[in-house]
């Protein structure tokens, strides 16, 4: 496989939407035009060969799924949901030209398409509310990537997924939901009796692990300030981008159907609430043209 450094040809990317777009799109947001801010960015993503994921005004595109709210800090299944597009406090609504997540009750807003061999890109913030049973915890959401099957599989709440964790101080680190599997380059970690593992390039290749598994490095911005964050992902290799650096690198995508496993390469993307509130904006994707592992 050679040298595992940063993705090549993709900086440029960054740095036009970075210079170009935001300076005009910040002076803009400012003055509250925002639809003359969607049009602004709207013609560079075209360009560039994205494909607009979020409108900014309304949830066309997307179905939700409310799980209702946890009666206790475990995380168990919750007691009953609301199930599919009812969703009575407003989880997910539009502000402004963001997706709004309140973090009120648990569940996901996903998209109605599937998408592989993707390049992912969106701008999350946290809010200020939080929920119980997360009230002391950090706030915590979650980009879920390659979703299929059910909605509520994992724990009553969400998709068999992939997860981009997006929680503060840990923006970029993996989740198995509902059993799915990667192999990757890691150390052991653990938390109490919660054992995971620590992505390091330079260590031995560990195959089918369905665990958290945690970034390397830190390149959040503090909290209410916007990050950009992004998945590259073709089936074979995953990567994880926080800012502009990657800091995850996983192989071998799958899930376990019939009690054998098979290639997980195709699925929807979905967006957690899970008792913080947060904001998304400029959610778009394209078709990799070529493996993310070229170059390495």
């Amino acid at each position: 496989m050679g040298r595992r450094g940063p993705v090549q040809g993709r900086a440029s990317i960054t740095d036009i939407y970075n210079e170009t777009t935001m300076t005009r799109i910040h002076t803009i947001a400012r003055t509250g035009f925002i639809a003359a801010l969607l049009a602004l960015s709207a013609p560079l993503f075209a360009a560039e060969g994205w494909t607009t994921l979020f409108n900014g005004r309304d949830l066309t595109g997307w179905t939700t799924w409310v799980s209702m709210q946890p009666t206790s800090d475990n995380m168990k299944a919750p007691t009953s949901v609301r199930g599919a597009n009812h969703d009575p406090k407003h989880v997910f609504s539009v502000v402004d030209g963001m997706l709004r997540v309140s973090g009120e009750e648990w569940g996901a807003v996903s998209t109605v398409g599937d998408y592989e061999n993707f390049h992912l890109k969106f701008d999350v913030k946290w809010g200020e509310k939080k929920w119980f049973p997360r009230l002391a915890a950090p706030r915590d959401s979650g980009l879920l990537y390659y979703a299929v099957g059910p909605d509520g599989a994992q724990s009553g709440h969400w998709m068999r997924s992939h997860e981009f964790q997006i929680q503060e101080g840990d923006c970029g680190d993996y989740h198995s939901l509902d059993g799915v599997t990667v192999d990757a380059h890691v150390g052991d970690a653990n938390q109490g009796d919660w054992k995971f593992y620590r992505y390091e390039p330079g260590l031995p290749l560990r195959t089918s692990l369905a665990a958290r598994i945690l970034k390397r490095g830190s390149y959040e911005k503090p909290a209410g300030e916007w990050n950009t964050m992004e998945v590259i992902a073709d089936g074979t290799t995953l990567i994880h981008i926080v800012n502009g650096h990657e800091v995850l690198r996983a192989e071998n995508s799958r899930q376990k159907v019939d009690g054998q496993f098979v290639p997980l390469t195709r699925g929807k993307f979905s967006i957690q609430s899970e008792g913080a509130e947060a904001f998304f904006r400029n959610i778009v994707v394209k078709k990799l043209e070529e493996s993310p592992r070229k170059g390495m």
